[in-house]
């Protein structure tokens, strides 16, 4: 019986565990001409903190999920813009959560820094 309860348990730990991006490939990519056309860097600059026009978002900072979702929506066309939707077109799964990685682990005034 102590098996199974243990065996339940370690079950439901590992679904609640999220897999992570790779911030160091994150910044690669970011930067990076060709596979996302000319790279996040472009428009919301290198570390996503200086977009080049007022209409682009900061992305530095910002949360790790949020910048999966988002980026994830623009890809399969739930969020409409056509520039992001070229730019994620040849994203994978990975190439998203690297990219999350990199630009949640940056420095920003989006929110107080802990």
């Amino acid at each position: 019986m102590t098996r199974i309860v243990f065996a339940l348990l370690a079950l439901a730990l590992a679904g609640s565990v999220q897999a992570r991006g790779n911030a160091a490939n994150g910044k690669e990519l970011a930067k990076a001409e060709g596979k996302a056309s000319k790279g996040c860097a472009a428009c919301h600059g290198e570390q996503g903190t200086k977009p080049s026009l007022p209409d682009q978002p900061v992305l530095a900072g910002q949360h790790y999920d949020y910048l999966v979702r988002a980026l994830t929506d623009y890809k399969n066309g739930r969020r409409n813009n056509a520039i992001m939707k070229g730019m994620s077109a040849a994203l994978s799964k990975q190439d998203i959560e690297d990219l999350a990685a990199w630009f949640a682990s940056q420095k920003s005034n989006l929110h107080d820094q802990r």
